[in-house]
């Protein structure tokens, strides 16, 4: 052994020194008698060896179990075993102990032997492990890492099993239950009563095996008064307390009878509360109260799941049990309210399946209402921030706490779906108070009441949307068991928006209520449809210091985004605003210089783009003729443009690059809010009906010319696509004349990006405008496509893998071109190029669809395949040498890719491609008929060494219809593949 070669291991700055220490570990662990040589260093030297040495010593040895040890001769089996108990005496006997890291490998080592020989080559393990004991903690400790070792081979059900390590573990569990399991149960009781002063980490590591265990061994060796009585101690003792609740919630949940469930959880909640520990209030440790809530949660669960299991005939066990769920709704509560918010959302589960066993029970009887109004106030309660809570700079503990306030509303959801009158009433008495004095009120209050309006939209939907009535009419109540009458939910929800109107609350100063404030207004949009008093003072509130201008960036941002939504919903009752609204947001509408060396403009270039959909929308659907629609939207882009010339004009004579990038930055902005006004309009308000179309044509125009400039094309180019996209929406055949400079500019330099952004734009163009678009597509199809041939024949280096994705979407995005070229009728734009170039595209297709390992991809080259097929497979249809090309390459293309390695048939979208290729041969078939056939049975099919019988099966198979011929094909390739 030469253990100083070894060393090099620890030395990657001596790249020899280290890729020799590799090379001898390799040898050791390979060679017959490399295990050897490490089981002997360990068993004899282990004491002088530094703790890496033993762990790449074990590392060889878990290496020989795992690969070679079950193969192995009976003798050379036996010495391993003598090698291992060796080790394991003087792991035991050691003054201090080794590593943990040593200790767990070891244990992991014993019990990778212990699942291959128990119970036939070495029946003692277990009583060996026994008897090791009396050797000291040492020992209990390798014995119980060596038993949780165990149970995650044998037992952990987040382990995968194939089905016959599944017979095997369960062949040992029963052998263990026969032999060994009541000792392991009174060795575990010896070890919690022995060392529970001494070494409190043995005993916790104790729980951690009998929570382990208790899955699969009988209940009652662990149930019973004497195991009991020491847990419950334990959870009196700081050090053992964590660890004996957990220990106590497996026990709790393990599967068995619901009325023997019951029984045993009654009898530890009992013994638990006679010992005072069911008390969060009186204790600060965090870590031990989260565990004490957890063991709650499951016992409340548990209960309830064995409440559901019970046959609903048998009324009165299911009724004991219902009232043992009850009994602990107060302690649920306790630990909901905690002051830690990992404490309560502990017992979440509970909370939930608490009262879906009330909605399930069907009556809601007074107790049981007074438990969810108790549960309501304590969701209120905890809906509230913290003090430490930094809304300037939310981190761990900010996003923590988000969190925690989803899974809270969860709660609050589940209570409003049971009982909506109550919470509503609960909700209303809240606001309202909290509202008439928020000035004088914390802002957590003012916060969670804004909060708990908002959330009554989701809670009770039938108050959303149409529900709001007219200003002067107030319904009467009507309830029944819970249940609420619409009208009231309206009345109610439309009296505490009337008053956070007329509260005042919006001027508050704390960032967290305006934002909520705004939420709701957006929500609840409709209450200003009814009730349109409001309206001034709602849009006064989104444009004044309160909303877009205010000192927060983060409601600033969040405001502009909803103002749009507002006026989205609410622009027939705008109209009469619009000239207002458009001069109080003039500044807003103003593009931020390049490099201005001032204060940061109110908004982000992202925020920005919402208020100009806002104008926009509030123009295009106002009640104005179309000449006044189309003078209000030039002046609201004309400084738009105004700003771009200047700034193309700029771009042109700049020399520094980093002012080139700021320039262009904003010349591709200006881009973005023009295509983003475009979405103001809709198929009744259009941009010709508003009297816009030469606008945007000149717009477009403009930023064509900015593209034509020549600098930073990238940047300019996305804005230029952006806008396009836009405008092929919203215009007909005016933008055609367009797209000849618009994409000879973007492809100016057509590198992989510039074309893997540019086929998207032009498949929408060929989709919409079909044979319109046949002329453009005839110029620009061998340039196009032979700059992508250019591209994607560029070496690239094994290790860039970001270049091979961006080429792999380039050549996906390809094969969708192609696709929608043959799926919109202009195969004349294929078949009319060039023979060289016909070949080159055809074979491209094929070997994208053999080759090219994505099955998206592969799938569009079958569709390809199959239109050009179904177009020119008949004699003199399509181009010259068409038919030759289906035997030469169609057909053996629809063979070679689903034989592929890399076509996985368990694939979801590898099948797609699979089903594509079928439908293209049953195409072949449906073309050419026998003289398919023929081929298939004389030339090409034996040539693949298939029996005449499978041949004549496959050919009878094709000439049935396709979705039998489909399905026929993937078991044909699954056997051929098997």
């Amino acid at each position: 052994m030469d253990v100083q070669l070894l060393r090099g291991l620890w030395s990657p700055d001596n790249q020899h020194q280290h890729t020799s220490a590799l090379e001898y570990l390799e040898h050791l662990r390979e060679s017959s008698e490399g295990w050897q040589l490490c089981a002997e260093m360990l068993s004899t030297g282990g004491s002088s060896l530094d703790d890496k040495l033993k762990f790449v010593f074990l590392q060889v040895l878990e290496h020989y179990v795992r690969s070679k040890y079950t193969a192995a001769q009976p003798p050379e089996q036996a010495t391993f075993r003598q090698h291992l108990s060796q080790w394991m005496s003087a792991l035991c006997l050691r003054d201090e102990p080794d590593k943990v890291f040593i200790r767990n490998k070891t244990a992991q080592l014993l019990s990778l032997v212990f699942v291959v020989d128990y119970p036939t080559r070495w029946p003692t393990f277990m009583s060996d492990l026994l008897t090791s004991l009396q050797l000291g903690p040492n020992a209990v400790d390798l014995y119980l890492k060596t038993l949780l070792a165990i149970d995650g081979e044998v037992v952990d059900r987040e382990v995968l099993h194939s089905q016959t390590e599944t017979e095997r573990n369960t062949r040992l569990k029963d052998t263990m239950r026969e032999q060994c399991v009541v000792d392991l149960a009174n060795s575990w009781y010896d070890i919690m009563v022995k060392y529970e002063k001494t070494k409190p980490q043995l005993v916790c590591h104790c729980h951690d095996v009998i929570g382990a265990y208790i899955s699969w061994i009988d209940i009652n060796l662990i149930a019973n008064d004497r195991f009991v009585g020491v847990l419950v101690q334990h959870l009196s003792r700081p050090l053992l307390r964590e660890a004996a609740a957990d220990c106590i919630h497996e026990i709790i949940t393990k599967g068995m009878d619901p009325v023997y469930k019951t029984q045993l959880i009654e009898s530890f909640v009992t013994v638990l509360d006679q010992a005072g520990v069911l008390k969060p209030i009186d204790d600060d440790d965090s870590d031990f109260l989260v565990k004490l809530s957890k063991l709650v949660n499951g016992i409340g669960v548990q209960l309830i799941l064995s409440w559901q299991k019970l046959d609903k005939k048998d009324q009165e066990k299911r009724e004991v049990i219902r009232r043992a769920v009850e009994s602990k709704v107060t302690l649920l509560l306790a630990f909901m309210a905690s002051e830690y918010d990992d404490v309560s959302a502990a017992v979440f589960d509970f909370a939930r399946d608490y009262i879906q066993m009330v909605k399930q029970n069907g009556h809601i009887t007074d107790v049981e209402r007074g438990q969810m109004e108790n549960m309501l106030y304590v969701v209120i309660s905890k809906t509230k921030y913290d003090e430490s809570y930094n809304f300037e700079q939310e981190g761990e503990d900010e996003a923590m706490f988000d969190e925690y306030k989803k899974k809270l509303k969860v709660v609050f959801d589940n209570l409003a779906a049971i009982v909506p009158d109550l919470v509503l009433q609960v909700c209303k008495d809240y606001v309202v108070t909290t509202l008439n004095r928020w000035q004088s009120s914390p802002y957590e209050d003012v916060e969670a009441a804004v909060s708990l309006l908002y959330n009554l939209g989701e809670a009770l939907p039938a108050a959303h949307g149409n529900h709001f009535s007219g200003p002067n009419q107030v319904g009467a109540s009507s309830q029944s068991n819970g249940h609420l009458d619409g009208q009231v939910k309206t009345s109610v929800l439309q009296e505490m928006m009337r008053l956070l109107m007329i509260s005042g609350v919006s001027s508050h100063s704390h960032p967290s209520v305006a934002l909520q404030f705004f939420e709701c207004v957006a929500r609840y949009e409709k209450f200003f449809s009814c009730e349109p008093q409001y309206i001034p003072s709602m849009l006064t509130a989104f444009l004044d210091q309160r909303g877009m201008r205010n000192r927060s960036p983060k409601v600033r941002s969040r405001t502009s985004y909803l103002f749009s939504r507002v006026v989205r919903c609410l622009r027939g009752q705008l109209a009469q605003f619009t000239d207002d609204i458009l001069a109080q947001m003039t500044d807003l509408l103003t593009l931020a210089p390049p490099e201005n060396g001032q204060l940061p403009p109110l908004l982000s270039k992202d925020d920005q783009l919402y208020v100009f959909e806002a104008a926009a929308m509030l123009i295009v659907c106002g009640n104005f003729e179309q000449q006044r629609k189309g003078e209000m939207m030039r002046n609201l882009l004309a400084p738009v443009f105004s700003k771009v010339t200047c700034l193309a004009e700029r771009l042109a004579q700049e020399q520094d690059p980093r002012r080139q990038v700021a320039v262009a930055s904003s010349i591709c902005h200006a881009t973005s809010v023009t295509a983003r006004s475009s979405k103001a309009f809709s198929n009744q308000n259009n941009m010709a009906s508003c009297g816009c179309v030469q606008l945007y044509l000149d717009a477009l125009q403009l930023f064509i010319n900015c593209l034509i400039v020549g600098v930073e094309r990238e940047v300019i180019g996305a804005g230029v696509r952006q806008l396009m996209h836009r405008l092929v929406v919203c215009l007909e055949g005016e933008i055609l004349p367009l797209l000849p400079p618009a994409s000879q500019a973007l492809l100016h330099t057509p590198s992989i990006h510039a074309l893997t952004e540019y086929l998207p734009l032009i498949n929408q163009v060929i989709t919409k405008f079909k044979k319109e678009v046949s002329p453009f597509l005839q110029n620009i199809f061998v340039p196009l496509v032979s700059a992508i041939f250019a591209a994607l024949s560029q070496p690239v280096d094994d290790n860039e893998e970001e270049e091979k994705r961006t080429r792999k979407l380039l050549q996906r995005t390809y094969y969708l071109f192609l696709t929608t070229i043959v799926s919109n009728n202009l195969l004349n734009v294929i078949a009319s190029q060039e023979p060289s170039v016909l070949h080159q595209v055809l074979m491209s297709v094929v070997q994208g669809a053999v080759e090219f390992p994505d099955p998206v991809a592969q799938k569009n080259c079958f569709v390809i395949l199959r239109r050009l097929t179904e177009n020119w497979g008949e004699k003199d249809l399509g181009p010259p040498h068409f038919i030759e090309f289906l035997y030469t390459q169609v057909v053996p293309a629809c063979f070679h890719a689903p034989l592929k390695t890399t076509f996985d048939l368990n694939d979801a979208q590898t099948i797609l491609a699979l089903h594509e290729s079928a439908m293209c041969l049953h195409c072949v078939y449906q073309k050419r008929g026998e003289e398919l056939l023929s081929y298939l049975r004389n030339e090409y099919l034996p040539k693949m060494e298939l029996s005449p019988e499978l041949i004549n099966e496959y050919c009878q198979a094709l000439t049935s219809d396709t979705k039998l011929f489909r399905n026929y094909s993937k078991m044909f390739f699954q056997r051929a593949k098997s």
